[in-house]
């Protein structure tokens, strides 16, 4: 039987084999083609981190070149307890992912950072104190893909179709509640030359967006959807939009992309510039880990996005029929397994920390 140092080490292994595996994929995004295609997978599998989304995405292209699927893509993903929730067996094998470790945290004094402890396994909070669960490290973990499965037939979702040129009912007028909500008014204006020669343009003073009318819908649509972006990422109140002014072009298209991918829409005209050119304008920071940190940025803002708009969209990359919860057990940590390194035991590895602070 293994021993827990064992145990640790054989996870690490498998943690700097997907961190490899990872870079490898992040490194093959060159073009804005090659960022288009990936984000357009993103938008199919928005639950997943954008890390899991590479890995599943290079794993699975691996497998059809070693034909080992017929499927050029994955279609439906799920783990091992919830394909047999849906009576259907994952074959031997499977696509190694990132898992969240989540450890409970109690506060008297929540607004203090550094009054936070943590909790044991059965450990109560004492009495007025605050609880919280946060991500303490990650783990590997396996998921599958529909065609490395067998058991009764999947339901299909229904896509939506669209013809050239015409917006997804409702996308305009969900688009346009949202950027209303955070207090900006939208203006239909009729040519872009009253916005600077733009499609759109946000103005922070103002606390207007404009769009110029003179375009087909699914054009406007997309612009909108750009625009709001720019005001849930890129407006003067939020700390995080001084760090991100060299690429706040890149995250909006790329917002915008995700948002029209999830709706079927035709986002080949979506304008990306070439991957090396944004992501080396970052101070300090290696491209590579500029990439990833981009990407999981606008996964998290186009799926908030997505979720609070009423229209029919693409599903998420999960199986139809899940159940939440058989979904979320696959993340639970298995009995006997300890929530965190022993106090002895050595410093996880650098692949392991990393992708803590990005799941």
């Amino acid at each position: 039987m293994a021993t827990d140092e064992e145990r640790r080490a054989a996870r690490d292994a498998k943690l700097d084999a997907l961190h490899e595996r990872l870079t490898g994929a992040v490194e093959q995004l060159v073009s804005g083609d090659d960022w288009r295609r990936a984000l357009e997978f993103a938008a199919r599998f928005r639950s997943r981190s954008f890390n899991n989304t590479l890995l599943i995405w290079s794993q699975h292209l691996d497998a059809y070149e070693q034909g080992r699927t017929m499927a050029p893509e994955p279609t439906y993903v799920a783990g091992y307890k919830a394909w047999k929730s849906l009576g259907r067996s994952p074959l031997p094998g499977g696509y190694m992912i990132y898992a969240p470790v989540k450890a409970r945290f109690a506060s008297s004094t929540p607004q203090d950072a550094d009054s936070w402890r943590r909790l044991g396994k059965f450990e109560k909070p004492k009495p007025g104190e605050v609880v919280r669960a946060r991500m303490v490290r990650a783990r590997p973990a396996y998921v599958w893909d529909v065609s490395f499965t067998v058991g009764p037939p999947i339901p299909e979702r229904p896509v939506p179709r669209l013809l050239e040129g015409e917006a997804p009912d409702g996308l305009w007028n969900g688009l346009a509640a949202l950027i209303e909500a955070e207090g900006y008014r939208v203006l239909a204006v009729d040519h872009e030359g009253l916005i600077h020669g733009a499609n759109g343009l946000t103005d922070y003073t103002a606390h207007t967006v404009a769009v110029r009318t003179n375009m087909d819908q699914a054009a406007q649509a997309k612009t909108l959807a750009h625009e709001l972006a720019h005001v849930k990422l890129h407006g003067p109140d939020n700390p995080d939009a001084i760090k991100h002014r060299g690429i706040g072009e890149v995250e909006a298209e790329s917002v915008a992309l995700m948002i029209g991918a999830a709706h079927g829409m035709d986002t080949s005209s979506y304008t990306v510039p070439y991957v090396s050119g944004w992501a080396g304008t970052v101070k300090d920071t290696e491209p590579v880990e500029v990439v990833k940190a981009t990407g999981e940025r606008v996964r998290k803002a186009a799926a908030a996005i997505l979720d609070a708009l009423p229209t029919a969209q693409v599903g998420a990359g999960d199986p139809p029929g899940l159940v939440a919860d058989a979904e979320a057990a696959e993340h639970a940590e298995r009995p006997g397994r300890a929530s965190a390194p022993l106090p002895d035991a050595p410093r996880p590895s650098r692949a392991a920390d990393l992708m803590a602070r990005s799941l």
